[in-house]
């Protein structure tokens, strides 16, 4: 399996109606293809995905496979905590000619057992024709996947890989060091992207790529090549960048970014919604602090 290295979660941008801006996605797509990214996927997190309709959330994903040009590999999310459901976007996202890999999350709110979590994906894995990623982030769905269960559904032919947003480096470490050597381990938190790498994972789907696309497949490269020196360089004078696009929820400071960057329009669909005042100057010294604004260029507020 050759899916490795840096895998943007691309923002869905919007009009200022609240519409899908469909050429701003489209023109963001060819930046991470032409800065190099190694992957992209379409309707993450990161692209406010509860938000989209099924017409939007399919189009996202075809406007994405669109403008790549089949460069790079596309990842789909498909995700819900309605089994059925999610089974129903596995279904549809993997029969779409492009799409290479379905990225699906645990079930949200619903706070599954383990063997709940298995089922789930069993079920979503046995309804996809492409090899499925599993996206652990019990942060935002209140599921962990335990390596144990981790382990049962690395069994299943089509499961290929985890996303591992836990925050739990010794979990991450316990999944690295326990499970086939085949599975890839994807980091989901760009600041651990060495860490986990460190430990055998393959590579980051990355938030902030979004905004360094260019320098985080750098990073991610350099590790993976065991130019630690190189990967440590560029992680150390993008860290605070990595560390900004949370400082509230995702993808509220990923998007700012990108407008600031005047990439995309700042728009957000409830129940998302614009910074607050004080997170934006903050932000903003950020980013023209490591390079991607000039002085004169920052928002007046």
């Amino acid at each position: 399996m050759s899916l490795r290295g840096c895998g943007t979660a691309l923002v869905t941008p919007f009009r200022q109606d609240g519409s899908l801006d469909e050429m701003g996605l489209r023109q963001l797509v060819l930046w991470q293809v032409e800065s190099g990214i190694d992957f992209l996927l379409p309707c993450g997190t990161t692209g406010e995905t509860p938000t989209l309709s099924h017409d939007e959330w399919l189009s996202v994903i075809d406007i994405t496979i669109d403008a790549a040009g089949g460069r790079v590999p596309i990842m789909a999310g498909a995700t819900s905590n309605n089994t059925k459901d999610a089974v129903a976007k596995a279904r549809e996202a993997s029969s779409r000619k492009g799409v290479d890999y379905i990225l699906s999350a645990t079930p949200y709110y619903n706070k599954p057992t383990q063997e709940g979590v298995y089922q789930h994906f069993r079920a979503v894995a046995d309804a996809s024709d492409k090899p499925v990623m599993l996206y652990n982030i019990a942060g935002r769905t209140g599921t962990n996947i335990e390596t144990s269960t981790l382990k049962r559904l690395a069994e299943i032919p089509n499961i290929i890989g985890v996303k591992e947003a836990s925050g739990n480096i010794s979990q991450i470490a316990d999944v690295c060091g326990t499970l086939p050597d085949d599975f890839l381990v994807f980091s989901g938190d760009d600041s651990i992207t060495l860490a986990v790498i460190g430990l055998g994972g393959v590579g980051i789907v990355s938030v902030v790529s979004n905004e360094i696309p260019a320098e985080m497949t750098r990073l991610t490269q350099a590790a993976l090549a065991g130019k630690w020196d190189v990967a440590r360089m560029i992680f150390r004078k993008y860290l605070p960048l990595m560390q900004a696009n949370f400082m509230e929820s995702n993808p509220v400071p990923a998007k700012a970014v990108l407008s600031m960057m005047g990439r995309i329009e700042e728009v957000y669909r409830l129940p998302i919604c614009p910074m607050r005042p004080e997170s934006r100057a903050k932000l903003e010294k950020i980013v023209t602090e490591v390079g991607l604004l000039q002085p004169h260029s920052m928002t007046v507020q």
